[in-house]
């Protein structure tokens, strides 16, 4: 049976023209219903490969390419690290949910404005502004509460610029990066400090250092707004909430009295949001003057003002009292957290 087979496979090999009309339709029908075969051969062809990347936008990741490969051009900073999660991963939804630090409310609310403190009384032009010295203390400071209670997102991002800095100088020079910085930001206060004093009062000992040339040049248009300076480079304490803070200069801009910080920085920061934690240090200082019994005046305005190194204009960032306000309860809930801590 098999031989006969094989036999028929080979005749209708040798005549191909029978194979058609063996398997005709009727014939196939009958003796296979399911089956059909055909005598052509398919042709395949192969699918050309699509190359994924020429179909990126270019245009729209042309500064990313750039920044990674000038990357030893200049050193990356907290926003620059932003900038370039925004267009690796978009920018965030506008709709996001609102942050729980924002709905939240203290639990042991003290307002802003002290009830139980006289209004102040009008200061003469030929008193000097009050320098109270910060004396060693448990009390933690405002700086030391807003370090231990940084969002995670603003410690991550901080994490992240520090690391590519590391990279970048080293790690003693990433360390001489950061004492130049602070050193710089001394001879500043120094220096404005001694621009605010009597000539009489003001330390004759240092001039005009180069490193901070150009903040002095960035802050010329703010000074010329600033007037009645009450304080200077003094510590200030809560009495009630129990923090204390050393405050850079209180004065009257355009006519309002303020609590001044002054900043110093090597990027433009335009708006307030660009200032981070600054607008709660502040606000701290704000309250922790008037609930301080050695200052008989209270305030209810600040001022952020961001120097530049390379002598641009500075920003001046004007917080007024609803201001104050808001950002006087987000300081609440950070020390709150921080007390929860420890």
């Amino acid at each position: 049976m098999l031989l006969v087979r094989m036999n028929f496979l080979q005749l209708l090999c040798r005549k191909p023209e029978r194979l058609e009309m063996v398997f005709q339709l009727r014939y196939c029908k009958k003796q296979f219903p399911y089956m059909c075969l055909a005598t052509s051969a398919c042709l395949y062809s192969k699918k050309k490969k699509v190359n994924g990347y020429e179909q990126v936008d270019q245009e729209k990741y042309k500064s990313l390419v750039f920044s990674v490969t000038s990357y030893k051009a200049s050193a990356q900073t907290p926003e620059t690290v932003l900038e370039e999660d925004g267009l690796l991963y978009g920018q965030p939804l506008k709709h996001a949910p609102p942050n729980e630090a924002e709905t939240k409310t203290p639990k042991n609310w003290i307002p802003l404005i002290n009830p139980n403190k006289r209004t102040p009384l009008p200061v003469s032009d030929s008193s000097l502004p009050m320098k109270i010295a910060l004396q060693k203390t448990k009390i933690p400071s405002v700086t030391r509460i807003l370090q231990q209670t940084i969002p995670p997102q603003q410690a991550f991002y901080l994490e992240r610029w520090k690391q590519k800095m590391i990279q970048e100088l080293g790690k003693d020079g990433f360390a001489e990066y950061t004492k130049s910085l602070f050193l710089q930001g001394e001879l500043f206060h120094a220096a404005l400090e001694s621009m605010f004093l009597p000539e009489e009062s003001a330390t004759k000992e240092q001039g005009e250092d180069a490193a901070i040339s150009g903040y002095l040049s960035s802050v010329q248009h703010v000074l010329k707004d600033i007037s009645e300076v009450r304080v200077l480079e003094s510590a200030v304490q809560h009495e009630t909430l129990q923090y204390l803070g050393l405050v850079d200069c209180v004065a009257k801009y355009r006519g309002q009295l303020c609590v001044i910080d002054w900043k110093t920085s090597e990027k433009l920061k335009p708006s307030l949001k660009n200032t981070f934690d600054n607008p709660l240090q502040v606000a701290a200082y704000v309250g922790a003057i008037n609930h301080d019994a050695n200052y008989d005046f209270q305030v209810n305005c600040g001022l952020i003002v961001v120097a530049y190194k390379n002598g641009c204009p500075a920003h001046p960032h004007f917080m007024g009292p609803d201001l104050c306000s808001q950002y006087w309860n987000k300081w609440l809930l950070r020390l709150e957290e921080y007390m929860d801590r420890n």
